[in-house]
């Protein structure tokens, strides 16, 4: 509600105020990593804010610089505030440089911007930057000319041990392309006339490399902020703290030392960043940007400190991954040795039935032996006793049935003769004797019957 009413209130003073003239844009104090042109992240930034200060040298002899201070929050998940004050080069000729009194106003910026749209690695945003009130000789007074309104496309990837994002967009007021001429004075600024088509296309890339790793790895900038090219360094000093160096508009490095400075001069810039980690001791954090940050390894009261606190949680996850799998798999083992076992007892209870069968057939074949004495001489009783213990020692004798079949024949029964002889042929097909005895009992051909074979 807050932030609303406060952006209605900036669009109301911007209807009300005349255009001044611009003034430069100080590298390092826009929001995000970048030197001038804005940038747009997949996840929230890891601190709780950003800080800083920069300056560009113009000129060495004499000396002529500009400077800037910046602080940075993300509010939210997706909204981004920046305030910025600065102060711009003198624009008096070399001549007079020396003797000019002229001060150049300082600069109070607000900067406004809104992720809208995130996918994978790709995000999209959109702002309002440089929204500049000048404090002037005559009052504080809002510089349309600076103000810029854009839109932002980004990419982060990963390629080994180095990350890179890539930037483009489209914006108005600073962005846009500018002829100027200037009229030098010796107490007061040159005019700028601004021409041309009042917005701009601008680019970018910032590469992570792992050089300098403990505090979060060595940057290199570089990007077209719509009026010229700028390249830069960002070098950790420690885990929360930046030095960053550049040059702005080296397209333009032969005229260093031209004679008086105007919009488009190259210069040499330092700048400083402090980041504040977000969160408690103790509290790792969560859903925050595992891009491109101020810098990457955030903490609590140290940055290192809460990347270990992250590194920790992930391995303690995969320990915890590690034991159930390691629970699974004994499990696995176990039901396996289970298996096994069943098998052995299988095994031994099949070799055990084996053998008990073996020794039942032993035997049997005993009382079959003893069973063709007796019908040899002539005792049938005894011999379809002997014949009896064996089937119930082993009923799956063919010998068995037929030789019952020939003792019932003996003792006058036809028909037990006839019934143990069928059983025996079911019980082995190629049984060719039995076969011809059933063949010759049919034809009414059968004599004698015996059976001598064991």
């Amino acid at each position: 509600m807050l932030i609303g009413k406060i952006r209605v209130l900036l669009v109301g003073m911007l209807l009300l105020v005349m255009p001044l003239q611009a003034v430069t844009r100080v590298a390092y104090t826009h929001p995000g990593n970048m030197m001038k042109i804005p940038t747009t992240f997949v996840k929230r930034s890891p601190y709780l804010f950003t800080a800083g200060f920069s300056s560009e040298i113009h000129r060495f002899s004499p000396f002529n610089t500009a400077r800037g201070v910046y602080f940075a929050m993300d509010m939210t998940d997706k909204f981004t505030l920046g305030f910025s004050s600065g102060q711009g080069a003198d624009t008096t000729s070399v001549d007079n440089i020396l003797n000019s009194t002229y001060l150049p106003p300082v600069e109070f910026g607000f900067h406004f911007q809104q992720k809208i749209y995130v996918r994978s690695d790709i995000s999209f945003s959109i702002g309002l930057h440089d929204i500049v009130f000048q404090n002037a000789p005559d009052g504080l007074s809002l510089d349309p000319k600076q103000l810029t309104f854009f839109s932002v496309i980004g990419s982060e990837k990963s390629f080994g041990e180095y990350h890179l994002s890539t930037y483009m967009g489209f914006g108005t007021g600073g962005f846009s392309p500018v002829v100027s001429t200037t009229t030098t004075s010796t107490t007061q600024t040159a005019d700028t006339a601004s021409t041309g088509t009042g917005a701009g296309v601008f680019a970018g890339i910032l590469l992570r490399t792992p050089f300098m790793p403990k505090w979060g790895g060595l940057d290199f900038v570089g990007e077209f902020d719509g009026t010229g090219i700028n390249v830069g360094l960002r070098i950790p000093l420690t885990s929360d703290y930046r030095l960053s160096l550049g040059f702005t508009h080296i397209e333009n490095l032969p005229a260093f030392s031209a004679e008086a400075y105007s919009f488009d001069h190259p210069g040499i810039t330092l700048g400083f960043t402090m980041a504040i980690p977000r969160g408690a001791p103790g509290v790792p954090l969560r859903g925050v940007a595992v891009g491109p940050a101020p810098i990457l390894e955030a903490g609590v009261m140290d940055s290192t400190l809460m990347f270990a606190d992250v590194a920790v949680a992930t391995l303690r996850d995969s320990l915890r991954v590690t034991r159930h799998q390691s629970r699974n798999l004994a499990s696995q083992v176990a039901l396996l040795r289970q298996r096994s076992v069943s098998l052995e007892n299988s095994v031994k209870s099949l070799k055990l039935e084996k053998s008990v069968s073996r020794k039942n057939v032993n035997r049997a074949m005993r009382h079959l032996s003893r069973s063709l004495r007796y019908f040899y001489s002539g005792d049938y009783r005894e011999a379809l006793q002997e014949v009896e213990t064996a089937l119930e020692m082993n009923p799956n004798l063919a010998l068995a049935y037929a030789r019952r079949g020939s003792i019932y024949y003996k003792l006058g029964d036809p028909q037990r003769a006839t019934i143990n002889w069928n059983l025996a042929l079911q019980m082995d097909p190629e049984y060719d004797d039995v076969r011809n005895i059933l063949k010759a009992l049919h034809e009414n051909r059968l004599k004698t019957t015996s059976f001598s074979r064991e």
